[in-house]
């Protein structure tokens, strides 16, 4: 018989020996997720109190009627009656203005804007890319688009009356178009070698160094013949005791010319920014192969500055729907409701304990923010990546 092998103990599994490294390491990793909860919550909680809650609160007065009683505040839920106040009630005139027999020109606008949107969709339904939320967002962008155009139309007439939908439209485009290329055109003459170049980059900035209030008070004073430092010129002129104001073209004509004074330094510090970081050799060919600068420009300079001016242009559309600050100061609205923008409007209903109105023309204001940003995101995005 063979001796029985002698009992060897079982190694100790190296499972069993790091059992306490193993906790400790766990224990770690719990209190890593713990403590990563600890610093973020604050941050989700405040995010929470100042932006989500305010809103959700501001869609529910947009949905109700807010009445200041003795002892307290009553609120009474009445559907959707702020917004057909606004559509079609007491405040239709207001805030989408008289309608008229739209004008030869608006006539052929809308037709032009109408022939866009169908070879738009034409192009969309061939690309192959077609799919239930494209689609559901393409037809909500395009009937708005449509629908912005043809109360362009219908309230720009000789016999009509802009609501503050239009107004802010104007605002918003003409200033924006004015900005963009007037930036565009001090960019390209600063970013030339020329005596006293940077002497100016700093000057063109100063407008935007001041507070819109600032700026609207200034304007109104400029606007205002029979006061101010160019008192003496507009009577030598025959312009004394005249001002810009009185007229409803001529007070937002007052109101787009400070804005576009402010905001067209924003324009050109990005896009002077762009301008000096494209590379020259592309430029140097060009110049070469016997290219002038007009050709340059348009073909090289120019689609190198596309995703930037995309971004630029949106930041500023965004911007320039929430104007307030120089309609207030520089016109009060007037006169009438002439020059008042649709968050003038809201702030106007506001300080008239109007909340339910106030909240209503806030959403509206910021359903078409939305809807025409995502539209400009999604038509640009393709083109500015080919």
């Amino acid at each position: 018989m063979h001796d029985p092998k002698p009992t060897v103990a079982p190694a100790t599994s190296p499972g069993v020996e790091a059992s306490p490294l193993s906790w400790l390491s766990r224990a770690r990793e719990r209190l890593e997720r713990a403590a990563a909860g600890v610093f973020l919550w604050p941050s989700i909680l405040v995010v929470l109190l100042l932006a989500v809650f305010p809103l959700l609160l501001s869609l529910y007065l947009s949905l109700a009627r807010v009445r200041f009683v003795r002892g307290g505040v009553e609120i009474a839920f009445v559907g959707l009656a702020n917004y057909r106040k606004l559509l079609v009630g007491s405040e239709q005139d207001h805030f989408l203005g008289v309608f008229t027999r739209p004008s030869p020109l608006g006539g052929l606008l809308f037709g032009l804007v109408a022939l866009a949107v169908l070879v738009g969709w034409a192009r969309y339904l061939r690309s192959g890319r077609v799919g239930p939320v494209g689609l559901l967002g393409r037809g909500i962008a395009s009937l708005l688009i449509l629908a912005l155009v043809g109360l362009s139309a219908i309230t720009l007439g000789p016999e009509g009356r802009p609501g503050t939908v239009v107004v802010t439209l104007f605002y918003v485009y003409v200033g924006l178009f004015l900005q963009y290329t007037i930036g565009l055109l001090l960019a390209v003459l600063t970013a030339q070698r020329l005596p006293g170049r940077r002497f100016f980059r700093v000057v063109f900035l100063l407008p935007m160094m001041i507070t819109p209030v600032g700026v609207a008070y200034m304007f109104r004073m400029l606007t205002d013949t029979s006061k101010g430092p160019f008192k003496p010129i507009w009577l030598a002129l025959g312009l004394a005791d005249f001002s810009w104001v009185n007229d409803p073209w001529g007070a937002r004509m007052a109101v787009l010319i400070g804005d576009v004074w402010q905001w067209t330094p924003f324009m050109f510090i990005v896009l002077l920014a762009a301008l000096e970081g494209q590379s020259v050799e592309q430029i140097e060919a060009a110049m070469v192969d016997g290219a002038n600068r007009w050709q340059i420009f348009r073909h090289i300079t120019f689609p190198q500055l596309l995703p930037v001016s995309t971004t630029v242009v949106l930041i500023r559309m965004i911007e320039a729907f929430k104007i307030v600050d120089l309609p207030n100061v520089l016109t009060n609205g007037g006169p009438g409701t002439a020059t008042e923008s649709l968050t003038l409007q809201a702030f106007i209903a506001w300080r008239t304990l109007d909340l339910g109105g106030s909240a209503a023309v806030a959403y509206s204001l910021l359903v078409l923010v939305t809807v025409i940003s995502l539209t400009y995101v999604t038509l640009l995005r393709a083109r500015v990546t080919e």
